[in-house]
């Protein structure tokens, strides 16, 4: 279960520009009724590596490259860092009742009004519900920080992570035509996305 998740990879992305017009932060850590969501740290990149983010499988629709190594994961912990530092939001890993690691979502915030959002899970809690929770509270940070429009890039073929967008209450928009490329599926030719985006009254 995945949607193209921008933040997560942190391999391929530019420099993070700072975003200090959001008067107030994202709580670094969120409960949920089965999920616990929290900044990453350096402590987490194994499980993170062993449970999703080196799995081609879990990777296949996502917009970074499959991690090979545990510097690669260690790579966005400290970019994960840097972002948080800079601005209102950033990356979570999501930890199941267990504290175990079993994926990761959070909020890119663009503008003040503007956000973007995504998650991908280990497959061993594929068809739980955890996406719906994770991105439900990811809706609930998005509105606690005052964002109008939080949106999600899904891959056409990603009907299952179209459902739990449309779940939490995100409409579809259409189709980016030739926007994005998936590294782990053909890293040569930018390929269709869907929009969906969740907007709050004007």
């Amino acid at each position: 279960m995945r949607v193209l998740w921008k933040l997560e990879g942190g391999q391929a992305r530019g420099p993070v520009s700072a975003t200090p017009f959001v008067p107030r932060g994202a709580h670094e850590t969120i409960t949920s009724a089965r999920l616990t969501l929290r900044r990453p740290v350096a402590a987490d990149a194994p499980a993170i590596l062993d449970a999703y983010a080196g799995d081609p499988e879990a990777t296949r629709m996502l917009a970074w490259p499959r991690h090979t190594c545990l510097d690669d994961t260690l790579g966005f912990v400290d970019w994960s860092e840097h972002v948080w530092s800079i601005g209102p939001a950033g990356p979570y890993v999501i930890l199941d009742g267990e504290g175990a690691v079993i994926g990761s979502t959070g909020l890119e915030v663009e503008a003040p009004h503007r956000a973007a959002t995504g998650y991908v899970l280990a497959r061993r809690v594929w068809g739980r519900g955890c996406a719906t929770e994770a991105a439900t509270a990811m809706a609930a940070q998005a509105d606690r920080l005052g964002i109008a429009r939080l949106y999600a890039l899904c891959h056409p073929a990603n009907r299952a992570s179209a459902r739990v967008l449309q779940k939490v209450g995100f409409a579809f928009e259409g189709v980016l035509r030739r926007h994005t490329v998936f590294p782990n599926l053909d890293p040569t030719a930018p390929q269709d996305v869907e929009c969906w985006a969740r907007v709050g009254p004007r």
